[in-house]
């Protein structure tokens, strides 16, 4: 693990910066985390590049506002959360390793259900830590269970919503490092999805949920998550359901 990516987990206006950028569905400018923080537009400006010198960010330019061509000026810097293929903790304690271990055992025949039914158990343990309460539109429901991941320190959102099928990105999965390293323990990530997405949808039952997850083990890619819930007559979008 490089040091700068262990050094900036341990300083807490650090981590304050990073927790503010991963529970925000689009990048962040430096304004917006001296406005949320309470600090000096510069101050903001130094911890974001630091946390993008440690790889926990990615700076690109981007025009906000609309303007374009000449007199529209320099574009602003914009930070979004890279990737993140391995967890940061010290000492290692090699729980990615055991774990893989513990699922080479799981007998063949009986390994995936296992494997999915531990993940959705793990997706409902983390919608009880972020308090997440359910809902009966489908668009509301998805973009709640990012904002409860968002509560505990990942990054997730809601790209795209048809009918019955969603796709969710997020650069920060919280079993991706897991997967990474062990691509067979890959159903219970899927199983995470679907835990979660039923407590945050009313009327979706996990086993019923399909999830695909192509882009896991893409080292420079934000992870997609495909997902077909199940539920016939579905609304993508609504305002009268809480």
């Amino acid at each position: 693990m490089p040091l700068d990516r262990l050094a900036a987990t341990g300083d807490p206006q650090l981590r304050r910066v990073l927790l503010y950028a991963r529970g925000r569905r689009d990048p962040v400018t430096a304004h917006e985390v001296a406005a949320e923080l309470g600090v000096h537009h510069n101050v903001a400006r130094s911890r974001l590049d630091r946390l993008a010198k440690a790889g926990f960010l990615v700076v690109t330019p981007e025009r906000r506002g609309g303007r374009a061509g000449p007199g529209a000026g320099r574009p602003a810097k914009v930070y979004r959360v890279a990737p993140e293929l391995e967890g940061v903790e010290f000492p290692d304690r090699r729980l990615a390793e055991l774990i893989g271990l513990l699922v080479a055992k799981l007998p063949n025949r009986s390994r995936e259900r296992a494997l999915r039914e531990a993940g959705e158990d793990f997706g409902r343990s983390l919608a009880t830590a972020a308090s997440l309460k359910a809902s009966a539109d489908l668009r509301r429901g998805l973009e709640r269970v990012c904002d409860a991941l968002g509560s505990l320190g990942f990054h997730a959102s809601v790209h795209s919503l048809d009918g019955d099928t969603a796709i969710l990105e997020t650069a920060t999965c919280p079993l991706r490092p897991l997967v990474v390293k062990w691509p067979d323990a890959s159903g219970i990530d899927r199983g995470m999805w679907a835990g979660l997405v039923e407590r945050g949808v009313r009327g979706v039952q996990a086993d019923r949920i399909k999830c695909e997850t192509p882009r896991c083990l893409s080292p420079d890619a934000t992870c997609s998550v495909l997902l077909s819930l199940g539920r016939q007559g579905a609304k993508a979008s609504g305002s009268t359901a809480s």
